[in-house]
């Protein structure tokens, strides 16, 4: 076990305490990294405490229509962006009833980037109830390492968001 793994179950683990104590679900919306983000999750015993389900939107279409995530947010800012993940997330939450989500769309390569987004870029949204927030990141590696390192990101960027006071945004989907 490497010590990304041994964080990414310890993330999980404090994730599911956290949401099962405050009685939250959580669903994912994910791109590249193409359910690991799921899989991670219903690794955890008693995952259905917490985990209500995910979808795998890979492709702008599939993001358009099954996470609503508009034409006009694709066109101007493209499946890697802050504002694409924050929709994917916002409606991963509409979706599956949930208070909580998070959302990755990135390049995971070897090929696909460009000098705006080189490989290795990847966008990572989550909500929790009225607060929602993104990140963008570019991770060193292969395309096995940059999807394990997104989803290391996105539930870190749970847990911070999870902990965060007050609420910045509305984070329900429009």
């Amino acid at each position: 076990m490497t010590p990304l793994d041994a964080e990414i179950q310890d993330l999980v683990s404090r994730l599911a305490d956290i949401l099962s104590r405050k009685r939250l679900f959580l669903a994912v919306a994910e791109s590249c990294t193409g359910g690991m983000l799921g899989e991670v999750l219903t690794q955890q015993a008693g995952a259905s405490t917490f985990f209500k389900g995910g979808i795998i939107a890979y492709t702008n279409d599939s993001k358009a229509k099954l996470l609503a995530v508009p034409q006009r947010i694709l066109a101007a800012h493209g499946a890697v962006s802050r504002p694409t993940v924050e929709w994917m997330a916002r409606s991963a939450c509409r979706v599956f009833e949930s208070e909580c989500a998070m959302s990755i769309s990135g390049i995971a390569g070897p090929e696909g980037g460009s000098a705006a987004k080189p490989v290795g870029t990847v966008c990572i949204g989550a909500c929790v109830i009225n607060t929602s927030d993104s990140v963008r990141r570019v991770f060193a590696g292969d395309r096995a390492t940059v999807r394990v390192r997104a989803v290391a990101a996105a539930l870190r960027q749970l847990h911070k968001l999870l902990q965060s006071p007050a609420p910045t945004r509305p984070a329900c989907a429009s």
